[in-house]
């Protein structure tokens, strides 16, 4: 090995890849990308089909991130906004709520709304200004409860848990039962109040794409599974072996390395309909109160700004609740959930993305990893949000983590 230019690999193309690849750019090396499929972007992706862009899974960019902000450039990705509120769906009436003091327009739906009580409306007030003189760093080392059972001990009443937070998060932490951690809710809640929840113009996987492009000495060899990485040698499911100074994984590790602990995922399937008509004018996700329904949260996508101009509107839905149902009986009972908890008609089905691997469950939330945890020996690391809680910053701190590790390696 040549300690001035060691040969390092990374495998996987996504978020967590592809800021480890910057990182290492940035102090004059010169990284390979293996990716199993033909493009990056991993779990961040999006397909274009009869004019409108379906993302892999309802996803967004909450603004806040730390590590969003220092590795993307937001005016290039043409952001569109999300509005501070929702639309709730609750015996087949609509009421908007919203963050009055950061969009005048939620002022009088939300004061007269009877899906939270007053007193429910002055502890979202306190919610929100508790969470933003806390730090990061504050909330991450906060002892952990379920985010049900802060929300009881804060105060919220449970029209309030049912009306909102139960349907809103559900669609964030891809389970219906409020079991994640609470330091999760209070970071996410934290970045949703002091930024803003955007979608880029040419959909998600305009983020990993603006990552690949910002790379300019890095090589990618693509459509190239990878069977296992030992000390220094890297085996192709085609039985070539490539040799490897250092390694890092930037992809689910199961079948390459032996781990000390299982990855459990989370799982959802997101169905995206044709409409003719948009009944949410406005960029505002729909939350369905009813926990009988398989429906969390819907979202009309041409309610933003996109890359293609569709004729009709693309209404998406996610489903987290675990079902017996084969494809064809899901599609037919988000129909008729859709007509008779939202009025919602006249649909067409477009496509559906079942996704095993949506998110990492993880029990225990932290906002940093050691050294010890991405280490699997000397030339070996791995990287990912699973390392440490589920969203894109994780992904990109992780990621940024490896690449800096192998750089104290070297030297």
């Amino acid at each position: 090995m040549s300690k001035e230019n060691p040969t390092i690999h990374i495998i996987g193309a996504g978020v967590s890849g592809l800021v480890a690849a910057t990182v290492l750019e940035q102090h004059g090396y010169s990284p390979t990308i293996i990716e199993a499929t033909g493009e990056e972007g991993g779990r961040v992706k999006t397909d274009y089909v009869d004019h409108y862009q379906l993302d892999h899974g309802f996803q967004v960019l909450l603004t806040s991130y730390p590590l969003a902000q220092k590795y993307l450039d937001y005016t290039k990705l043409n952001l569109q906004q999300i509005l501070p509120g929702a639309v709730i769906y609750k015996n087949k009436k609509t009421q908007y709520i919203g963050d009055p003091l950061r969009d005048s327009s939620f002022l009088f739906s939300t004061i007269f709304s009877s899906a939270l009580t007053l007193r429910d409306k002055l502890k979202v007030f306190k919610l929100n200004n508790t969470l933003k003189r806390k730090t990061i760093a504050e909330i991450f080392s906060a002892k952990e409860t379920t985010t049900i059972d802060y929300l009881s001990s804060f105060g919220f009443s449970d029209e309030a848990i049912l009306n909102f937070f139960l349907p809103f998060f559900s669609g964030i932490f891809l389970e219906d039962q409020l079991e994640t951690s609470s330091r999760m809710f209070e970071f996410v809640y934290k970045m949703f109040g002091t930024g803003y929840v955007a979608i880029p113009k040419a959909g998600m996987k305009a983020i990993p794409n603006q990552l690949k492009d910002n790379l300019k000495s890095t090589t990618f060899i693509y459509n190239t599974k990878v069977k296992s990485v030992t000390d220094r040698k890297i085996a192709l499911s085609n039985d070539e072996t490539i040799e490897s100074d250092y390694t890092i994984i930037a992809t689910n590790p199961t079948s390459m390395v032996n781990l000390p602990q299982q990855i459990n995922w989370k799982s959802c399937t997101t169905l995206y309909f044709e409409t003719p008509v948009r009944t949410i004018k406005k960029p505002l996700i729909g939350l369905v109160a009813d926990r009988s329904s398989l429906i969390n949260n819907i979202f009309f996508h041409t309610s933003l700004a996109t890359i293609h101009n569709p004729e009709k509107e693309l209404l998406s839905v996610t489903v987290v609740k675990e079902h017996q149902l084969d494809e064809l009986q899901l599609v037919d009972s988000v129909v008729q959930e859709l007509e008779n908890l939202c009025g919602i008609k006249n649909l067409k089905f477009i496509k559906a993305y079942k996704i095993p691997a949506a998110l990492p469950e993880n029990r225990s939330i932290t906002n940093e990893v050691s050294k010890e945890k991405i280490k699997i020996n000397d030339h070996v690391f791995i990287a990912g949000d699973y390392l440490m809680n589920g969203s894109l910053n994780a992904a990109m701190y992780s990621g940024e983590f490896a690449a800096k590790t192998i750089l104290e390696e070297i030297k």
